[in-house]
């Protein structure tokens, strides 16, 4: 039983049944990959919104602070967008935002940046997120893409199952009919 069952569990009113065991899930490897890279891009988000001071001051970026919180907004939209439904643009929208980050770093890593070393680590490690990030998103739209068919064409159907020929003066016949059963007899 997982914990999302046994907190399921603890708020369930006593008149309910409890889940005992929960049966195979529908996800696949590649869905709970996107699900842990949306909730890892939440943490991310959080971090780079609250301590955009001290992110700054680590990759010698000083006064640049307020792109961090917004690329922190930016990680947490991305995440929640990842552990939604369409799962496919947040990916995607990661690997985007890890394209505006290495864009980001690239000119603090100078030589007279003293913080050069920090930088150089965190390319590294975006670049590796980047890579999956973006094999993560290649394997969720593989899966959830819908198909690319010809739209239907309905240009020959009436609507009405015996044809147009059959349905012609049956609302007359019908009104007849149900005049002549309505009238009392003298």
């Amino acid at each position: 039983m997982n914990m999302l069952t046994k907190f399921g569990n603890l708020s369930r009113s006593p008149s309910d049944p409890r889940v005992v065991k929960s049966g195979p899930t529908a996800l696949t490897a590649s869905d709970m990959l996107a699900s842990k890279l949306g909730w890892f891009s939440i943490a991310l988000g959080v971090a780079e919104l609250v301590a955009s001071e001290r992110i700054a001051r680590a990759l010698g970026m000083r006064g640049k602070e307020s792109i961090i919180r917004a690329y922190g907004a930016r990680e947490v939209s991305s995440g929640i967008l990842s552990l939604s439904v369409d799962k496919q643009a947040g990916l995607w929208s990661r690997v985007a935002g890890d394209a505006l980050d290495i864009a980001t770093l690239l000119p603090a890593f100078r030589r007279d940046n003293p913080k050069r070393d920090n930088v150089g680590l965190a390319l590294v490690l975006i670049a590796g997120v980047t890579l999956i990030d973006w094999l993560s998103a290649q394997k969720v739209s593989a899966r959830h893409a819908r198909g690319r068919a010809q739209p239907q064409d309905f240009s020959n159907r009436s609507g009405f199952p015996r044809g147009v020929a059959a349905v012609r003066g049956l609302a007359r016949t019908e009104r007849s009919t149900s005049a002549g059963q309505n009238r009392r007899p003298g």
